[in-house]
C-alpha cells in the first residue's frame, strides 16, 4: 500500500482523537486535568492502562527480542503481577487516605519537603527519559512507512507527532486521556490479533502446532534455570515485582489514572484487573514474536530485533492489515506519550512550582500548566532526536536500563517513607538519592571483579533502592 493512503489513514485515525478529546476535555477544569475530577471509571482506566503500560516497545521489540531470549520475558510479567498486588493494597490506601493530586505529596507528609522534590525530580527525569523511548521507537517506525519514502526528513516526523499529541492534551489533561487510551488500547489488541491470525494461516498451522514449532525452535522457553545468568528466574521475578511497584505505584503517571477514580476500592479492581490481562496480552505478544520468528526464513525476511515485526506486516501481509499494524502501532504510541506529557506537566505544576501552596487563582494555574506543557513537549521533541542519534537496535533493553537507575532512588524513598519512622537530615536526601546511582553503575561496571561468576541483571532497581534505603537510614535519626 501506497505511504500516501497509509497516511491518509493515520490522520483520519487522529480525527476520532481529536473528536473523543473535544468531547471529553470541553471545560475541563484544573482539577480535570489532574485528576479527572476523580469520576473516571474503573474499568475505562484498567483496560486504558494496558496500553499504557505496554507501549510500541512491547507492541514492536518484545516480540523482536524472542528470537534471542524466547519467552523470559514473561519472568518479569510474573514478578510484575505480584508487584501490582503490592501496588494494590500498600500503595493505593496511602494516597486515596491523604486524597493526594501528587503521589509524592506522601513523601512530603512522612519525610519532609527535600524529600517531596527529590522525589518528584527522579520521577521527571525517569518519565521523561521512558516516555521518550517508547516514542522514538514508533517514531521511526512511522516515518519509514510514511515519510521516508517522500524525502522528507526524521525530524519533521517526530515534530509533526509531538504537536499532535500537545494538542489533543493541551485542554483535557487525565479527563480525556482516561478515554482516548480506551481506543488506543482497543486498537493495539485489535493489531495483535489480527497479524497473529494471518501468520498462523501462512504459516498453515494449528494452535496446537505452533506451539510445537516454537518449542523445536526454542522459541517458547519461559524459564532459566541458571542462577548465573542475568535472566534467571527468581532475578526476573524479583525485578518484574520491584519495576511494577517503581514503575506504576510511585510513578505519576500511572497513578494520576488510578487516584482519578472515585474510590479505593474501584482503583484496586482496576489495578488487579489490569494485571491478569496484562499477563494475557504479553504473552499473546510473545506467541506473535514466535510466529514471526517462524515464517520469516521461510519468505526471506532478514532483519531481526525492532525491525522483524514492521518489515514482515510491511513486505509480506496483505494491505488491509498494513492499515491494520499501522493503527496499531499509532495506538501503542499515543497511551504512553500522552499520559507522560500530563503526568509531568502536573507533577512539576504541583511540586515543584507548588501552584496549589501559592494561592493562585484557577486563570492562573491554568496558564502555568499550559507552559509547562508546551516545555515538556520540547523536551520530548529533542530526546526523540538524540534516541535517533543514538540508534539502539533493542529499545526495550533501553527502557529497562533506564529503570533500574532512576527509579531505583524513589523506590527506596517511598520504603523509607512508609516503612522506617525516623527523622531525616533534609540537607542530605538529594545526594543520597543521587548517590545511589552512582554506585550501581559503579557496581556494574565492575562486577567480574566483585561478584566473580554472578552476574546482577535487572534486579540492579532493587539493589539501586537498598542503597539508597541504607544511605536515608544513615542520614536519619529516632
Amino acid at each position: 500500500m501506497s505511504p500516501a493512503i497509509l497516511l491518509a489513514v493515520v490522520l483520519a485515525y487522529f480525527a476520532i482523537v481529536f473528536w473523543i478529546a473535544r468531547r471529553t476535555g470541553h471545560g475541563a477544569t484544573n482539577e480535570g486535568f489532574f485528576v479527572g475530577n476523580r469520576s473516571s471509571p474503573w474499568p475505562v482506566v484498567a483496560f486504558g492502562m494496558i496500553g499504557t503500560s505496554l507501549s510500541g516497545v512491547t507492541f514492536v521489540s518484545v516480540p523482536g527480542a524472542v528470537g534471542r531470549d524466547g519467552f523470559t520475558y514473561f519472568q518479569l510479567i510474573l514478578g510484575h503481577f505480584a508487584g501490582y498486588l503490592v501496588v494494590a493494597f500498600v500503595l493505593l490506601p496511602l494516597y486515596y487516605r491523604d486524597r493526594v493530586t501528587s503521589i509524592y505529596h506522601l513523601l512530603a507528609t512522612r519525610l519532609g519537603s527535600a524529600a517531596h522534590r527529590t522525589g518528584a525530580s527522579f520521577f521527571l527525569v525517569s518519565r521523561t527519559l521512558g516516555a521518550c523511548v517508547r516514542l522514538y521507537l514508533v517514531v521511526a517506525v512511522l516515518h519509514a512507512m510514511l515519510i521516508a519514502p517522500h524525502g522528507l526528513p526524521f525530524v519533521l516526523t517526530a515534530f509533526a507527532v509531538v504537536a499532535l499529541i500537545v494538542l489533543y492534551t493541551y485542554e483535557g489533561g487525565v479527563k480525556t486521556i482516561v478515554w482516548t487510551d480506551l481506543l488506543q488500547t482497543a486498537c493495539m489488541l485489535a493489531g495483535l490479533v489480527a497479524v497473529t491470525w494471518i501468520l498462523l494461516a501462512r504459516l498453515d498451522l494449528s494452535f496446537g502446532a505452533s506451539l510445537s514449532q516454537l518449542a523445536e525452535h526454542g522459541y517458547s522457553r519461559v524459564f532459566a534455570l541458571d542462577p548465573l545468568r542475568g535472566d534467571f528466574v527468581a532475578k526476573h521475578f524479583v525485578a518484574g515485582m520491584f519495576i511494577a511497584i517503581a514503575m506504576t505505584g510511585m510513578d505519576q503517571e500511572m497513578m494520576q489514572k488510578n487516584i482519578s477514580v472515585r474510590t479505593l476500592a474501584g482503583s484496586q479492581k482496576n489495578i488487579v484487573v489490569m494485571a491478569a490481562i496484562m499477563m494475557v496480552v504479553v504473552l499473546g505478544f510473545l506467541y506473535l514474536g514466535g510466529l514471526l520468528h517462524l515464517y520469516a526464513p521461510t519468505v526471506g525476511i532478514t532483519e531481526t530485533g525492532d525491525r522483524l515485526f514492521p518489515a514482515v506486516v510491511m513486505k509480506q501481509l496483505p494491505e488491509a492489515l498494513q492499515v491494520v499494524f499501522l493503527v496499531a502501532l499509532v495506538s501503542a504510541l499515543f497511551p504512553s506519550a500522552d499520559g507522560a506529557l500530563t503526568a509531568l506537566t502536573s507533577s512539576f505544576c504541583v511540586d515543584i512550582l507548588r501552584v496549589r501552596e501559592r494561592s493562585l487563582d484557577e486563570d492562573a494555574i491554568a496558564r502555568t500548566r499550559k507552559r509547562v506543557h508546551l516545555a515538556f513537549a520540547a523536551v520530548f521533541f529533542a530526546l526523540v532526536l538524540a534516541f535517533e542519534a543514538l540508534g539502539s537496535p533493542s529499545m526495550i533493553t533501553v527502557l529497562l536500563t533506564i529503570a533500574a537507575y532512576s527509579y531505583g532512588p524513589l523506590l527506596g524513598l517511598f520504603a523509607f517513607a512508609i516503612f522506617a519512622r525516623r527523622t531525616l537530615d533534609e540537607r542530605w536526601v538529594p545526594a543520597v538519592a543521587i548517590a545511589a546511582p552512582i554506585l550501581c553503575y559503579l557496581i556494574d561496571r565492575n562486577q567480574a571483579s566483585l561478584l566473580g561468576a554472578y552476574r546482577i541483571g535487572l534486579e540492579m532497581l532493587a539493589v539501586n533502592g537498598l542503597i539508597t534505603f541504607g544511605g536515608l537510614w544513615l542520614i536519619s535519626k529516632r
